[in-house]
């Protein structure tokens, strides 16, 4: 077979095109053998695929977390054998075996890719539009890490300088997340983030002339993006030739995110299926598997089939990709040794280490004194901040009121930008009013490593970043959500914005950490517990969600609330011996429980308070400690909490009572709201007596 380039512009040889071809074949067989999934986007998306991971992209099959790497994110994570096609061919560890089990149980090529299960797959995609975001966060936290370690050398030539590469469909861009997150990406001018629209027309529905009839390009020109158009071979197949001449205009584009529309068409060469929706998400089906075969060249009775000379050539990514980390390596052996303290700064961070101290610049605030935990988070985070150099975030426009800004001085802004403290590599990012986007960017920063991100919003809008939030717990990443106004207490805002249901509903995504502290100093003790998890010694990571409160809350003695860490503690003991009956709290309603307490026990009932800030974190405690902390012989319990009391049966039995809110607020002052909807001290008291007669029973 001939290696002769067909062009200049390319070195594009018959064999990549036999590669691109091979592609093709392995995507219709993989969804063939198992019945299901999606081969018509694999298919039309193979030379863009190819082009990336064989002509473009600076990796290491060897290494996939090489710090120098450049990123891909398929942010069309149905069209997954686009992907895994491409880390086979190219050596990343999956082998042909491995497309054969492809969307079977135990298999490393899931319906949709899965980050940590599979080598090469930088983050989890799926739900449309999340891998967009994702990509943004990456090209931020890519900026960010060049101001820690390098931000004086000249654009281009620093080590830590890469590209972050995305592939879109057309449903990632009609969901709402990526309009969110590419106006964000415009506005911070991203020049090292290059995003690729598989404009091919069709959905699942059929041709998007269903649903969609604005111009794109137009609107990314609008979002301050590089535009670009490549068109389609004259037979309708993706050119790899102009798409290259594209990315390296896109690259060449240093002061603007890069948008390249790609019109293709899904399942080329099909000869029936090509350009219909039913190519998008079933099997080609035998007979037509067996003409594309022979369209494109290939034995149709051969499954799997990939010519001993395709792998090689392919597989010569490994060497490319070893002599590229080589050259990378010359020059970041040169930045430690011109930038020393830096390179140590470097090693401690990539190591997931935290600097020597960290811990005693955390505030200790005097007891009795009343403080809002969201006041008291914010006082934590500038005083970390000063001494955590990679710990940033921001808010999603309610700095203000989530006090997230950690350094009032320094904007995560670009070159350009007219506000004062306007900084490409400042700590504190406005997000702006993109909540959902917001999450998912901060999952694309925590994926891209070496830095610590928070962000915050108003509890009640969880809901609006739920799906990114539950993708932060799917893959376990070191994220920090702040929630603020976390129940009816904000007040007069009312209904719409006091959170009654979101509690629960948070604690029901498996592996999402929903701490809410009962006061300034559990505040600060949380903070530092959920530090200490981010680093890689404590194990496999996980998101926290902070409810912080609006209103102040009395302040517990430090000593006493060092018991947090636990998740559970009990933070005021029964007087005269053993709890009658055991009262738990979470947050502000927690003072209402030593409320009850000092009534009870002066009405002779021995009572224990438990502040539990932490679910998760209790629950994982060892069966002893949690039966310390509620003992099984102590049947009357009440638990007392300002939402809704779906959380609290399994804790307080059938004897226990629960004080919770089962219906929506009102608008009023919180005091007034706390009365009328039965959160008292008195109510409290009442709920422990029946508590204590039912298990007397």
């Amino acid at each position: 077979m001939s290696t002769k380039p067909t062009t200049t512009d390319l070195e594009w040889t018959e064999l990549d095109q036999r590669a691109v071809d091979t592609a093709r074949v392995l995507a219709m067989d993989a969804v063939q053998k198992v019945g299901n999934g999606h081969p018509g986007t694999a298919m039309s998306l193979a030379p863009a695929a190819y082009t990336l991971f064989q002509k473009v992209m600076r990796h290491d099959p060897a290494d996939a977390e090489w710090t120098g790497r450049d990123r891909f994110v398929l942010s069309a994570g149905h069209s997954s054998l686009t992907l895994y096609i491409q880390l086979y061919l190219a050596g990343f560890g999956l082998e042909l075996d491995d497309l054969k089990a492809f969307r079977t149980w135990g298999s490393k090529t899931p319906g949709h890719p899965e980050y940590g299960h599979t080598t090469g797959v930088e983050t989890t995609t799926g739900p449309l539009g999340q891998g967009v975001a994702n990509a943004v966060g990456m090209a931020m936290a890519s900026r960010y890490e060049r101001g820690l370690f390098d931000p004086e050398t000249a654009a281009g030539e620093s080590p830590f300088d890469h590209h972050i590469f995305a592939i879109a469909g057309d449903g990632c861009l009609q969901e709402g997340i990526s309009g969110e997150a590419s106006s964000l990406a415009g506005h911070q001018k991203l020049g090292n983030l290059v995003l690729l629209w598989d404009d091919n027309h069709i959905s699942i529905e059929g041709d998007t002339e269903t649903a969609v009839s604005e111009d794109t390009m137009k609107r990314y020109e609008a979002y301050g993006w590089h535009v670009q158009r490549v068109a389609p071979k004259e037979n309708g197949d993706l050119d790899p030739v102009a798409l290259y001449k594209a990315i390296q205009a896109a690259k060449a584009e240093t002061e603007r995110p890069s948008f390249i529309a790609m019109r293709s068409i899904i399942a080329w060469p099909a000869p029936n299926a090509q350009n219909t929706e039913a190519a998008h998400g079933s099997a080609l089906g035998d007979e037509e598997v067996a003409a594309t075969k022979r369209v494109l060249g290939f034995d149709p009775e051969q499954n799997f089939e990939v010519p001993d000379e395709v792998l090689a050539h392919t597989r010569a990514a490994l060497d490319r990709g070893s002599d590229a980390k080589a050259q990378w390596a010359k020059g970041f052996a040169s930045w430690r040794t011109a930038e020393a303290e830096r390179a140590a700064e470097f090693d401690r961070i990539a190591a997931g280490e935290l600097p020597q101290g960290w811990e005693e610049k955390l505030p200790v605030f005097e007891a009795g004194k009343g403080v809002a935990t969201r006041a008291a988070s914010g006082k934590v985070l500038q005083a970390l901040g000063a001494v955590i150099p990679e710990l940033w975030g921001g808010s999603a426009d309610l700095a203000g009121s989530n006090n997230t800004t950690i350094d009032k001085t320094s904007s995560f802004l670009p070159v350009g930008n007219p506000l004062p403290g306007a900084n490409p590599y400042g700590r504190t990012i406005h997000f702006g009013i993109r909540e959902h986007s917001m999450a998912a960017e901060m999952n694309g920063i925590a994926l891209h490593g070496n830095t610590r991100i928070f962000g915050g919003t108003f509890l009640v809008f969880s809901d609006y970043m739920r799906n990114a939030v539950r993708l932060s717990a799917l893959m376990h990443l070191p994220v920090t959500y702040v929630w603020t106004h976390d129940s009816v207490g904000l007040g007069e805002d009312g209904p719409t914005h006091q959170p009654v249901e979101h509690l629960a509903s948070l604690r029901a995504i498996p592996g999402l950490n929903v701490v809410r502290p009962a006061d300034a100093n559990e505040t600060a003790v949380v903070w530092r517990e959920i530090l200490k998890r981010y680093t890689k010694e404590f194990g496999k990571g996980a998101p926290h969600g902070l409810a912080l409160t609006r209103q102040g809350v009395p302040t517990y003695d430090r000593e006493v609330t060092e018991g947090a860490v636990k998740g559970g503690y009990v933070l005021f003991e029964a007087d005269g011996g053993t709890p009658e009956v055991v009262l738990i709290g979470t947050g502000s309603e927690v003072q209402l429980s030593v409320e009850a307490r000092e009534q009870l026990q002066a009405a002779g009932v021995p009572t224990r308070v438990v502040s539990m800030p932490c679910v998760e974190w209790f629950e994982a405690q060892d069966k002893e400690y949690r039966d310390s902390v509620l003992p099984p012989s102590v049947k009357a319990r009440v638990a007392v909490e300002a939402g809704i009391g779906l959380t609290w049966h399994r804790f307080v039995g059938d004897a226990g009572r629960i004080v919770s809110l089962e219906h929506f607020g009102a608008s009023a002052d919180a005091k007034t709201l706390f009365r009328e909807f039965g959160f008292t001290a008195d109510a409290v008291a009442s709920a422990a007596r029946e508590s204590i007669d039912a298990a007397q029973r």
